[in-house]
C-alpha cells in the first residue's frame, strides 16, 4: 500500500479529545503524519482537518452517530436481514 492516506478519529473522543489525538500523533511523523496543534486544539465536535501544511497523511476528525450504528447492527442481528450502510 505504500503507507497510509488519512488517519480518521471519530467517536466521542476522536471528535471531542483533541489532546488524545495529539498525543496519538506523537512521534508518528516517520509515518508522515504531522498535525497541526491549532487546528487540533480548534476542532471539537465537528469534522474538520488538522495535519499541518504538506503532511503526507491527512488527519480528520469525523463525527459519527453511535447510536445509529448500534440500531443497524441490533435489527441486523434480530431479524437477520443484511442491512447494508
Amino acid at each position: 500500500m505504500n503507507g497510509a492516506d488519512a488517519l480518521v478519529f471519530t467517536g466521542g473522543i476522536g471528535e471531542n479529545a483533541p489532546a488524545i489525538r495529539a498525543r496519538i500523533c506523537e512521534g508518528m511523523e516517520w509515518l508522515g503524519i504531522a498535525a497541526d496543534r491549532a487546528r487540533n486544539d480548534a476542532l471539537r465536535g465537528g469534522e474538520g482537518r488538522f495535519d499541518q501544511d504538506g503532511s503526507r497523511v491527512q488527519l480528520w476528525a469525523i463525527p459519527t452517530d453511535e447510536e445509529l450504528l448500534i440500531a443497524r447492527d441490533t435489527w441486523r442481528v434480530v431479524t437477520g436481514a443484511d442491512v447494508r450502510y
